[in-house]
């Protein structure tokens, strides 16, 4: 596997400020959802975790609780330019390729799965659900709940992240971690050494550092792109959609989540068609939020980004209250009414991508 490098330079103005939300993969309690996706803001002097009602919590669209300290309207704590010299680039570890293979096991133990195959209202083949384990290598942590493993693998096939998330019976998400994190706890609690790999990864600064899927896209390089929040949506877009070996068919690909979204980690798109499917939030901010990205992922070479309001269009207030996304929205259909056929008429929006996307820039 190639070591991917980005140039950055090595002088640069930055703003530093007096307090920074925790760096890392640790969460608290969000005071707001009760859910554990808050980071808290701490004292980037001392390192000290503020009082735990500081913070933001990762639910961006389903909770949106972000409280910043207040004592940062003080005169003396306001942000202040310097010019500090930028370190050099240090390259990224990738999750060795042995770690990765140990997760493709276990299916009959992953909840995920198993609710594809008949727990939903309308059960895939398992023949589809081979397909979709083998495009986006879907793995299983069987001691985590029976979670399924979602991995980031880069264009380069360098494996950035392993998501790990459990499901309920009706594949709403119940716990969030990290592979490396979990096995970092499991090698503590049996007393073992860690392996070389997992102390030099946990230096790099960002670990989903890449898109979801994105792996698939030198296998075909002329299909669209259907991007996506998370790589539960990803999964169920190919799977009502179809495989991506006919090239007007989306690529599906999730970028993690809401504020992930940006030009670094889009760069990998170049030359595509993109819509952007946006999760529902109230008050449309999700939808806006991505919608004001459009003229940054533009001065991506060759690439050309829309934004589609499918769900806007026809959420319930319910539905933007509790957050739904494209995924909540298929799951509830027969996804043999999406799969391309010549003896039936389709609806608009479920034949070609341009046609069902409706574009607002």
């Amino acid at each position: 596997m190639r070591i991917y490098q980005r140039q950055i330079p090595h002088i640069n103005m930055e703003k530093q400020y007096k307090y920074n939300l925790q760096k890392g993969s640790s969460k608290s309690i969000c005071p707001e959802c009760n859910k554990k996706t808050f980071v808290r803001y701490v004292d980037s002097i001392t390192g000290e975790c503020l009082p735990s009602q500081f913070g933001r919590c990762d639910r961006e669209s389903k909770c949106g609780y972000h409280n910043k300290p207040a004592f940062e309207k003080d005169q003396d704590l306001k942000p202040y330019k310097v010019f500090t010299p930028k370190p050099k680039p240090q390259p990224i570890t990738p999750i060795p390729l042995e770690v990765l293979a140990g997760t493709l096991t276990d299916y009959n133990k992953n909840v995920f799965i198993q609710n594809l195959l008949g727990r939903v209202a309308f059960p895939f083949e398992p023949c589809d659900i081979e397909s979709v384990i083998s495009l986006y290598y879907l793995g299983t942590v069987a001691s985590f709940g029976g979670a399924v493993a979602f991995p980031f693998i880069d264009i380069k096939n360098n494996i950035r992240a392993i998501q790990v998330k459990q499901f309920d019976e009706t594949n709403h998400t119940t716990k969030t971690s990290f592979l490396h994190s979990i096995l970092k706890y499991q090698y503590s609690q049996r007393g073992d050494s860690l392996p070389d790999w997992l102390p030099a990864y946990e230096l790099n600064d960002l670990k989903v550092s890449c898109l979801f899927g994105e792996h698939i896209l030198s296998k075909y390089p002329l299909n669209p792109v259907a991007l996506v929040e998370a790589p539960k949506s990803a999964i169920y877009g190919t799977l009502y959609f179809g495989q991506p070996n006919v090239p007007e068919r989306f690529i599906w690909i999730a970028v993690y989540n809401l504020s992930s979204l940006n030009v670094d980690k889009c760069k990998a798109l170049k030359g595509r068609e993109v819509v952007l499917f946006p999760d529902l939030s109230q008050d449309g901010k999700a939808f806006d939020l991505w919608n004001s990205k459009l003229h940054e992922l533009h001065t991506i070479k060759g690439a050309r980004f829309t934004i589609s309001d499918l769900l806007e269009s026809k959420a319930s207030e319910a539905e933007r209250l509790s957050g739904c996304d494209i995924a909540d929205y298929l799951i509830c259909k027969d996804w043999r009414l999406f799969r391309d056929s010549e003896k039936r008429e389709v609806e608009p929006h479920q034949a070609k991508p341009k046609q069902y996307a409706r574009a607002r820039e």
